[in-house]
């Protein structure tokens, strides 16, 4: 009798991806607090999907891939883009400006939940035993993390508060994109440029939102701004989120958010070394047990796809 096959989600062409961006993403809480301060945060975050869009629209051009869309992936692209590359940004770069980046980074963690309630609810996929197992240990993980996290919030009162219910909006319309690339509409169009034009659309919306509400561009010419903003367009979005979405469309969007567990844990160890973090014990435990149930999880073999 042969051994069963692996599941998708231990498979290298998964893993190395999958880590990557854990990688990307979990450095990029603290490059996003620098751009904010001089620049409005709609207009940074209006500078970086330009950058991304155009960035893979180049790359899908230079590759020969087709960039026309019909007037369906038209449809499909600027909802992606308002979800996923304003909404979920806009929230994200506001949070930060009420609370820190580590206590951001620890509830986007909680991008698991809502990724497993619609993946079931819209795609029919199940969470088995084992994955089920797996999120509840990553989430007490997470739990602890966040405790350590609120305890040590410089900010306090309804700030801590405002601060973690605008990354609570961001998690939700992270999530909804998520599902959206799971689906059979997705998979119909080639993933560079639909997302380069996703990109744009939402970095579209996101400067007409930026030009009501704060009044025309500011740029920040500070050579550590500019770094910041390239990191961001070319590395962490025009980079990663193929990468991510690719993942996503093979394992499902619940076992593709445990990205979103780590990268607390990797942002947290960046903050030790550029930002003199200190590891209480408390954290020590949420780490070890998120890194727990992201092992057990990946190992799980359902949700089928």
């Amino acid at each position: 009798m042969s051994a069963a096959p692996r599941p998708n989600s231990t498979r290298l062409a998964i893993l190395i991806p999958f880590a990557i961006v854990t990688l990307i993403w979990g450095s990029t809480w603290i490059v996003i607090t620098g751009q904010l301060g001089v620049v409005p945060p709609t207009w940074s975050v209006t500078y970086r999907f330009l950058l991304g869009g155009a960035a893979m629209l180049a790359f899908a051009a230079a590759t020969r891939q087709r960039l026309a869309l019909d007037a369906r992936g038209i449809g499909f692209a600027a909802l992606l883009g308002l979800l996923q590359f304003a909404l979920n940004f806009n929230f994200v770069y506001r949070a930060e400006l009420h609370v820190t980046s580590g206590l951001v980074a620890v509830v986007f963690a909680l991008l698991l939940v809502p990724n497993a309630l619609l993946s079931r609810i819209f795609l029919a996929q199940k969470m088995g035993r084992q994955l089920l197992v797996g999120s509840a240990i990553a989430m007490a993980g997470v739990a602890l993390l966040f405790t350590h996290e609120i305890r040590n919030d410089p900010s306090g009162g309804g700030t801590v508060y405002l601060g973690i219910g605008l990354t609570l909006l961001g998690v939700l319309s992270a999530s909804v994109a998520n599902v959206m690339q799971a689906t059979g509409t997705a998979g119909r169009y080639p993933m560079v440029p639909m997302l380069g034009w996703a990109m744009l659309i939402g970095a579209l919306a996101d400067g007409v939102f930026a030009w009501i509400t704060t009044g025309p561009p500011v740029f920040d010419p500070r050579p550590a701004y500019i770094a910041g903003l390239l990191y961001l367009g070319i590395v962490a979005s025009a980079v990663a989120f193929p990468l991510y979405f690719g993942v996503l469309r093979v394992i499902g969007p619940a076992k593709a958010a445990y990205s979103s567990v780590i990268i607390p844990v990797l942002a947290m160890l960046l903050s030790t070394v550029f930002e003199g973090y200190r590891w209480s014990l408390l954290a020590g435990a949420g780490a070890v047990l998120a890194g727990a149930g992201l092992v057990l999880a990946l190992k799980a073999r359902r949700p089928a796809r």
